[in-house]
């Protein structure tokens, strides 16, 4: 991992934080917002099949959960900025930061949808918004201008791609907002919308591009293969929901209208992408876990991983709502199922590390 020069005030190199709980601030990862992404996702996909009670459970949850990494986040801000600075323009920690935007869209369409709750929906969508951009030229710039900067294979991972996931929150956010404000509004709200539907998909076409031939063109070790892999999937999949959302939208947008071949076939594009993915990641996966036989352990990195499985379940099922495609029906409940198991695997593996963590603070 490469770090900016010892000189900048944004350098990644370690302070010497003093002992106790407050002194791991100092290595909390930015990508802990994925379980708030990966927690949404699961309550929306069992809202939409059916699910209430485990739906609205893990909706309140959501929001504790929410609550807390942001304040766990402005006290590392406050007591070791250099360190979270310096994670903001690092090629691989710094994309982790996009996990907070998306979380902060996925909560709010939590509101929209959960609890028919628009304004919270509409302020959530505000802070999205403002977070999207100040990350996204932040972390851009960062790793623009920096001096020292690492190989292809050591500074790109699928984590890359939260950038995607992201701006496809906002997307999703917006057009669903659309749906219950008044002209004007409701126009441009369906613009934005589309505006960054187009954005992401663009975005995904570059760094994918990355991606690919880091794979193919370099050695490829499990420990390189970590659970940001699957967000090559989960992105495709928000873009796939986005689409689908835009194509429902379309009698409160006519600009929409003369557009809806170019949505409906890149909805369908974006689908048949992420659906490509998930056997290849299920082989990837069996290679470095059983052939290759790395272990598993608590990483936060692995919310990443339980995402994509429960945005695939809404995004199907949107999509099969929008375009009458029925005879995909058998797959959102299959992988709501498969979401729900790989959420319950991730959050004992968090249990289990923060009382192993606790058990040697005793000590």
């Amino acid at each position: 991992m490469s770090t900016t020069p010892e000189k900048s005030d944004f350098s990644t190199r370690r302070e010497r934080p003093g002992a106790g709980a407050i002194a791991q601030l100092a290595d909390l990862s930015p990508a802990y917002f994925g379980m708030v992404m990966a927690t949404g996702i699961v309550s929306l996909a069992a809202h939409r099949l059916g699910v209430q009670s485990i739906a609205r459970g893990l909706f309140q949850f959501n929001i504790v959960v929410y609550a807390m990494l942001w304040f766990l986040t402005v006290l590392r801000m406050v007591r070791y900025p250099r360190r979270f600075f310096g994670d903001m323009v690092d090629h691989l920690r710094g994309p982790g930061f996009f996990t907070v935007v998306a979380a902060t869209g996925i909560l709010g369409a939590q509101f929209v949808l959960l609890a028919v709750d628009y304004r919270a929906g509409t302020v959530l969508w505000v802070a999205a918004l403002l977070l999207w951009i100040g990350l996204t030229y932040t972390i851009f710039t960062g790793f623009t201008v920096k001096e020292q900067k690492p190989a292809l294979d050591k500074g790109i991972s699928g984590g890359w791609l939260l950038a995607v996931v992201a701006t496809q929150s906002i997307a999703v956010l917006s057009a669903l907002l659309a749906a219950h404000v008044s002209q004007p509004g409701k126009l441009e709200m369906n613009f934005l919308a589309l505006s960054m539907w187009l954005w992401g998909g663009m975005l995904y076409i570059w760094m994918m591009s990355l991606i690919f031939y880091r794979y193919t063109f370099f050695p490829l070790s499990p420990d390189d293969l970590s659970p940001p892999y699957w967000i090559n999937m989960g992105a495709m999949a928000i873009s796939t929901l986005a689409g689908s959302l835009l194509i429902i939208n379309i009698s409160d947008a006519p600009f929409l209208a003369s557009l809806v071949p170019f949505i409906k076939g890149f909805t369908v594009f974006y689908w048949a992408t992420g659906t490509w993915w998930i056997p290849m990641l299920v082989i990837l996966a069996l290679w470095r876990h059983v052939y290759k036989r790395f272990p598993m352990k608590c990483d936060p990195l692995y919310w990443g991983a339980v995402f994509p499985l429960g945005m695939y379940a809404v995004s199907t099922d949107r999509m099969s709502e929008a375009m009458g495609f029925n005879f995909l029906g058998f797959l959102p409940p299959a992988f709501l199922y498969i979401a729900l198991v790989a959420w319950t695997a991730a959050f004992v593996g968090l249990v289990l590390d923060l009382l192993r963590r606790a058990a040697a603070f005793r000590l």
